[in-house]
C-alpha cells in the first residue's frame, strides 16, 4: 500500500508506528497502488469536538476507512474506558475507541460531502490487547486485537468486506475519483517556505528518539555499570531521563545529578517520583532528604564537569555499592565540552574506567539540524555524530564593523524573527558576557525591554512572554529551538574560546543567528 507521507508523521505512538509498518506491507500487485494510507490527518470539523485528529484512513477501489489506533493496555469499567502505558500509567478516555473512529469518519463525511458517494466506514486496532469481550456497542469486525494484527492484511479485508456489505450498492471508486480523494485530504502544492515552517519541521523530526538511541537504553538496562559519551545534541539529557524513567517504574531510589544549577532546575521541571534530581556537590543532603541511606541507582549528567576525585567520591559514597558495585550511568563530552564548568581530571576518567564499565558511544545527533551541524564541524572540526535531524534554514552569520553596528544586525535579526512567527519565548540570545557588559545591554528600549536574563531558577523562558538572555557557561545542557549568539570573538587555536563557541552553536535545534564584531577582543571564563 501506498504511504502518504512515505514515512510516519511525529508521534509519541509506538502502536501507531507498528501500524504504519503493517499499512505499507499490505496488499500487492495493482493494489498496491491502487490503494493508499494518510497518518494522522488533522480533522477542524468533527462531528462533535472543536478540533480532531484522525490515526489513519485508507483508500482505494472499494471505498474509505477510518482506523483509530490504541496501543498498550485498554480497560471499561462502568462505561469508563482507560488505556495504559507500558509504565502503568492509565489515561481516562472521553469516550470509547469506538466512538472516536465513528465520530471521525461522521466529521470526515461533512468536511466532505464527496465521500457519501462510495462506501466508507471506521475500525480500531489494538495491537497490545489479547481479547476483547462480546458487546453490543461493538461490532466484533471492526475490532482487531493482538491476534488480528498478526494477520493484518486478512484484518484489513475483513473490515472492508463488513462495510461493503452495509452499502452493497454503492460504485467502486475509479483511479480518477482516487486521485480527487488523494487532493481534497491533503493536497500536493508548493508555496514558499517560511523560516519558522523550516523550523517546526526540524522541531518535529527532534521529538523522536532515534533507533540507536532505543537501543541505548536497552543496552544501559543490560549493564549495571556505562559510561556514555556523545557530542552536544546526541540526547544525553533526554537518554538520562528515559532511564529515569525506567528505572524508577522498577522499583528503585534514583538520583539524577549534574553540575550545573541551570541544568538540575531543569530537570526538576518533569517531577518523577521516586527521583531525585540534585547537584553532585550535595548529593548526601539530597540522600537524606529522600529518606534513603544510598541511592539504588544514580545517573550523572554533563559529568564532564565532574570528573574529579572529590566529586566521584561523593557519587560512590551515596550509592549502593559504591561505584565498584552499584548501579549507575555516567554521560559526558570530554572532548568538546570539559573545563569550561566544574573541573575535569583525566586521571578521574581512568579510574571510573577501573570498575569495567561498558562504554557506549552515541553518534546520532539528534538535537541539531544540518547548517548547524556542519557550521560548527566546519568551523571548530568537532565530532557532532552522524546528522538525525535532517535538513533546516541555514546558519545566518554576521561580523559586525563597529559596536552601533553590532546593535543594530541584532534588533534587525531579533525584528526578522518575530515577523517570521517566532514568538519571544522561541528565542534565546547566548553571550559569554554578563547582561550589563553585553551588546544586548545597549539595544534600544523596545528590544532591551523585550529581553529578559534566565537564571537558575528559570532556565528556559517558558512563558513565551520575553526573549532569553543567558551567558553560555549557564546554558550548557539545555537548548531552545531559535539561538542567537553575541559578543563572541574568533575561537582561534584559544580552547576556552572553542569551547564557548562550541556549547553555544550547538545549543541551537533549528535556528542559528551569529553576530560577533570583526574587532572584539572582550572575553570571559566560566566560574
Amino acid at each position: 500500500m501506498r504511504m502518504i507521507p512515505s514515512e510516519p508523521l511525529h508521534t509519541d505512538s509506538y502502536a501507531e508506528k507498528r501500524v504504519f509498518d503493517q499499512l505499507r506491507a499490505s496488499f500487492s500487485g495493482a493494489d498496491q497502488t491502487a490503494w493508499f494510507a494518510m497518518h494522522s490527518l488533522n480533522l477542524p470539523r468533527h462531528e462533535y469536538k472543536r478540533f480532531g485528529e484522525i490515526d489513519f484512513i485508507v483508500c482505494g477501489p472499494d471505498g474509505l476507512f477510518v482506523l483509530e489506533i490504541k496501543g498498550g493496555g485498554v480497560s471499561c469499567r462502568d462505561g469508563i474506558w482507560e488505556t495504559s502505558n507500558r509504565y502503568k500509567e492509565a489515561s481516562r478516555l472521553k469516550e470509547s475507541p469506538f466512538k472516536q473512529a465513528e465520530g471521525a469518519l461522521h466529521g470526515l463525511r461533512k468536511k466532505l460531502p464527496y465521500l457519501l458517494e462510495f462506501v466508507s466506514g471506521y475500525g480500531v486496532v489494538m495491537p497490545d490487547v489479547d481479547k476483547l469481550p462480546e458487546s453490543a456497542e461493538w461490532d466484533r469486525a471492526v475490532l482487531a486485537d493482538s491476534k488480528d494484527f498478526k494477520q493484518f492484511e486478512q484484518w484489513l479485508i475483513r473490515l472492508i468486506r463488513h462495510w461493503r456489505a452495509k452499502d452493497p450498492r454503492k460504485p467502486n471508486a475509479t483511479s480518477d475519483q482516487l486521485k480527487r480523494l488523494q487532493q481534497l485530504l491533503r493536497p500536493d502544492f508548493e508555496a514558499v517556505v517560511s523560516l519558522h515552517a523550516s523550523a517546526g519541521a526540524v522541531e518535529s523530526r527532534i521529538a523522536r528518539l532515534t533507533d540507536d538511541q532505543l537501543r541505548l537504553i536497552d543496552a544501559v538496562e543490560a549493564n549495571d555499570r556505562v559510561i556514555c559519551s556523545g557530542g552536544a545534541g546526541t540526547g544525553k539529557t533526554m537518554l538520562g531521563l528515559e532511564l529515569a524513567k525506567r528505572w524508577v517504574a522498577a522499583g528503585m531510589n534514583v538520583a539524577m545529578t549534574c553540575h550545573s544549577p541551570w541544568l538540575k532546575n531543569f530537570l526538576e521541571r518533569s517531577p518523577l517520583p521516586g527521583l531525585t534530581v540534585c547537584l553532585a556537590s550535595s548529593i548526601h543532603l539530597a540522600a537524606r532528604r529522600a529518606g534513603v541511606e544510598k541511592f539504588d541507582a544514580i545517573i550523572v549528567d554533563e559529568g564532564q564537569d565532574i570528573l574529579n576525585m572529590e566529586s566521584l567520591s561523593k557519587v560512590d559514597a551515596n550509592l549502593g555499592g559504591g561505584l565498584d558495585k552499584g548501579r549507575w550511568c555516567f554521560f559526558h563530552d570530554i572532548n568538546n565540552q570539559s573545563g569550561l564548568c566544574g573541573t575535569y581530571f583525566p586521571d578521574a576518567y581512568e579510574y571510573l574506567s577501573m570498575f569495567a564499565p561498558t562504554k557506549i558511544p552515541l553518534r546520532v545527533n539528534c538535537r541539531n539540524s544540518l547548517p548547524i551541524l556542519n557550521r560548527i564541524k566546519n568551523s571548530l572540526h568537532a565530532d557532532m555524530g552522524n546528522p538525525g535531524v535532517g535538513d533546516g534554514p541555514s546558519v545566518r552569520e554576521i561580523f559586525a564593523d563597529s559596536e552601533q553596528h553590532g546593535i543594530q544586525s541584532i534588533e534587525n535579526e531579533l525584528a526578522t524573527l518575530t515577523e517570521e512567527g517566532f514568538t519571544y519565548g522561541d528565542i534565546v540570545v547566548l553571550s559569554h558576557l554578563p547582561f550589563d557588559e553585553s551588546l544586548v545591554s545597549s539595544l534600544s528600549p523596545r528590544w532591551r525591554n523585550a529581553i529578559s536574563s534566565l537564571d537558575g531558577a528559570s532556565p528556559l523562558s517558558s512563558a513565551k512572554q520575553s526573549i532569553g538572555f543567558a551567558r553560555i557557561p549557564d546554558f550548557k545542557g539545555l537548548e531552545s529551538e531559535v539561538v542567537v549568539l553575541i559578543d563572541l570573538p574568533a575561537p582561534g587555536s584559544r580552547a576556552d574560546l572553542r569551547a564557548l563557541h562550541y556549547v553555544g552553536m550547538s545549543r541551537a535545534r533549528a535556528v542559528l543567528s551569529m553576530i560577533a564584531l570583526k574587532d572584539h577582543s572582550n572575553e570571559r571564563q566560566c566560574s
